[in-house]
């Protein structure tokens, strides 16, 4: 049976609203929850980007429910600070952190003041970040040169087991590459041909663990307002790379995506006012062979997504989709 999860979008509401709104989801049904890891906002209109760290903590108390992060080793989390952070998390939280480890985006990581690497660079950091993490949540004293340095780091409280060390891979190529080291796939919606080829590449690369997929959406009363509130909100997120992860500033998305039209939201978001169109939308994602699919609505006020969703959705999307 599919998990559906809720996406918590820190550069779209406080910390203290995305602790209510976690807390609705899992009310009305949701089986887990995700945020994502921003010190700043895709845009001025979003408006915020609350510490996710410091949020999960709260989170995590205040449900039951799984709930992970994106989370980027390098500059601005070392990758001994975040296994320290991870472990801790862990350890008051058994069975319920997760973590999907990045290659990063300079608009989050360029406050640091440390050059912003090539993507290759980024990769063999991540992939030597990965093994650092690894040694440490396993107990043992870490030292090491090379694209990461660490001397003596060591854990001193550990969990029971181990949390999952995900990989975010929107591309075939990350996502055969990360199958390697990763526990599980973490994905973004793309058209379905794409979609199939990254399952493809993971799988066929030996990759193992759950796929899950972060579903961007925007649901309203009319389909006007719906394509309206995606273009409002999640327009600065419809550049094909390499332009989301060298873009440095809020205020540069902001110039990019001034002249964006209404219909480009659609490659990124599913818009539509129709719940039975949304229903179809996630059981053909489920069909595809993603266990948890993570829905981001991308509206900055949840409450009546939630509701409506949980009581109209989810019953039908758990069953692969059935409208």
């Amino acid at each position: 049976m599919t998990r559906i999860g809720f996406h918590a979008s820190h550069e779209q509401a406080s910390p203290r609203q995305l602790l209510r709104d976690v807390q609705h989801a899992e009310k009305v049904g949701f089986d887990m929850a995700m945020c994502s890891d921003h010190i700043a906002p895709w845009s001025r209109r979003q408006g915020h980007a609350g510490n996710a760290w410091a949020w999960l903590g709260a989170a995590l108390a205040l449900t039951r429910f799984p709930v992970g992060s994106l989370a980027i080793p390098g500059a601005r989390y070392h990758p001994a600070v975040l296994a320290h952070q991870l472990s801790t998390l862990a350890q008051m939280f058994p069975g319920r952190v997760w973590v999907a480890l990045g290659s990063g985006e300079a608009m989050n990581e360029h406050i640091t003041a440390v050059p912003w690497p090539r993507k290759e660079t980024r990769v063999q950091r991540l992939e030597a970040s990965v093994a650092i993490i690894r040694d440490l949540l396993a107990g043992e004293e870490v030292s090491r040169d090379g694209p990461v340095a660490v001397d003596r780091a060591r854990l001193w409280d550990l969990p029971e087991d181990p949390p999952l060390l995900l990989a975010p891979a929107i591309s075939a190529d990350s996502a055969s590459r990360v199958a390697a080291w990763a526990d599980g796939l973490v994905t973004v919606v793309q058209p379905v041909e794409t979609l199939r080829e990254v399952v493809a590449a993971y799988r066929g690369a030996g990759g193992r663990g759950r796929l899950a997929l972060q579903l961007h959406l925007s649901w309203a009363s009319t389909e006007e307002e719906a394509l309206a509130l995606a273009h409002d909100q999640w327009r600065s997120n419809v550049f094909a790379p390499p332009a989301p992860a060298d873009t440095m500033t809020t205020e540069a998305f902001d110039a990019f995506s001034a002249r964006v039209p209404l219909e480009a939201v659609t490659q990124t978001v599913r818009v539509s006012a129709d719940l039975g169109r949304h229903r179809a939308w996630i059981g053909e994602y489920a069909g595809l062979g993603f266990d948890d699919i993570y829905l981001h609505h991308v509206g900055q006020a949840q409450d009546a997504f939630l509701d409506v969703f949980g009581d109209q959705v989810l019953p039908a999307a758990r069953e692969g989709g059935r409208s």
